[in-house]
């Protein structure tokens, strides 16, 4: 397992600053913007039921947007013309693409060339390839290689974006850029359309299982974006809605697409400086994670909180979600930084379970936490 590593860059705003960060021409929301974008999250088979929720709440940062998931049948229904963008989110992209079915994908694709926006997001992006003998929408000038390999793991990845992601994506200048990453697509451009342009390069060189090419990945287009019909693509290669402190690069495409006006958004979501360094999940590491799992269960709140505070250091991707359930331990300590951690992870979808422990919270100094996360998730 390979580690890559950045100096650590000094932080450019303060963790609870409630102000938006303003940068050169994007102008603040207003306290009121009707009507809203309405950005729909497909919901049909193949669509990763975790990442269907943090895509919306990733998109709950941008209070001018109405996110919700949309299926197949509501896209039959017709619900697809009431709606400004599709995101496809991770999964499995040919399963998406199978319960949609022929008809609904040229539902989706006409509403992209009447001037609609589409999102995807790791299985969503191999869905608009153009890769031969691959089912796909293929509506981005671009290609997938190494399909031998397209199971190449898992981690906390380095990508760099380019000027025209730095026009996008402002909050990133002169900071650390990482994501979380699962399986997503190593992509080539066709370069035949002219509105097509890279956003974004891998950096790490992802090949933790045995037998996986060395050396192919840096470099490789990792996001894109481009004009398809009179409507909008943007793709990417990761999970950004999974990677607290750049969740708000989900809201952010979704105005791009939908050629709305880019808006800055609260401080308190903007820290990529919480991560410096790559982290591949190889067999070594798979394994301590599922000790560190299993830890969870011990009687010794040490070893639990051990345990918590270990697996977010290693970005385990699953172990933000398990922290949910910890709200529910039996031990005041452990359940007060079991919400430590999920403000650390950013996870608003625990706000249900965070105030359902609030209410029956006894000890004192927990109930503190657990208000303390309460506040700091609220939208």
């Amino acid at each position: 397992m390979k580690y890559l590593t950045l100096s650590i860059i000094a932080i450019l705003w303060l963790a609870g600053c409630k102000e938006p960060v303003v940068y050169k021409d994007m102008k603040p929301a207003q306290e009121k913007q009707s009507p809203k974008i309405k950005v729909g999250v497909y919901s049909g088979e193949g669509a990763g039921a975790v990442s269907i929720i943090e895509t919306i709440e990733a998109l709950k940062i941008d209070p001018g947007i109405d996110a919700y998931p949309i299926s197949p049948v509501d896209i039959f229904s017709g619900k697809l013309n009431e709606t400004d963008a599709i995101i496809f989110p991770g999964g499995s992209g040919s399963k998406q693409l199978n319960s949609l079915g022929k008809t609904g994908k040229k539902f989706v694709i006409d509403f992209i060339k009447n001037g609609g926006g589409a999102i995807g997001i790791c299985a969503g992006a191999y869905m608009m390839c153009q890769t031969e003998g691959y089912p796909s929408l293929k509506i981005g000038d671009v290609k997938h290689i190494d399909r031998a390999h397209y199971n190449r793991g898992r981690g906390l990845i380095e990508f760099k974006l380019n000027d025209e992601g730095l026009k996008i994506f402002p909050e990133f200048k002169n900071q650390p850029q990482f994501i979380q990453y699962y399986d997503g697509p190593i992509m080539e451009p066709l370069h035949q359309e002219k509105s097509f342009k890279p956003v974004a390069v891998y950096v790490t060189d992802i090949h933790p299982n045995e037998g996986d090419p060395v050396g192919l990945t840096p470099g490789k287009l990792f996001m894109y974006h481009q004009n398809y019909g009179k409507g909008k693509i943007f793709a990417i290669g990761g999970h950004a809605e999974s990677t607290p402190g750049i969740r708000f690069m989900i809201p952010r495409m979704a105005r791009w697409v939908t050629g709305n006006e880019l808006i800055p958004y609260d401080a308190k979501w903007i820290h990529p400086d919480k991560n410096h360094k790559a982290i591949l999940f190889d067999k070594a590491l798979i394994k301590t994670e599922k000790q560190l799992f299993w830890q969870l269960f011990e009687d010794d709140p040490d070893k639990q909180i051990s345990a918590m505070d270990s697996l977010y250091a290693l970005r385990s991707r699953p172990a933000v979600r398990w922290n949910k359930g910890l709200l529910r331990d039996n031990n005041p300590e452990v359940r007060a930084e079991a919400a430590h951690l999920l403000i650390k992870a950013e996870y608003t979808d625990a706000l249900k379970d965070l105030k359902a422990s609030y209410r029956f919270e006894t000890n004192p100094q927990t109930k503190k936490a657990l208000k303390k996360a309460i506040d700091f998730l609220q939208y």
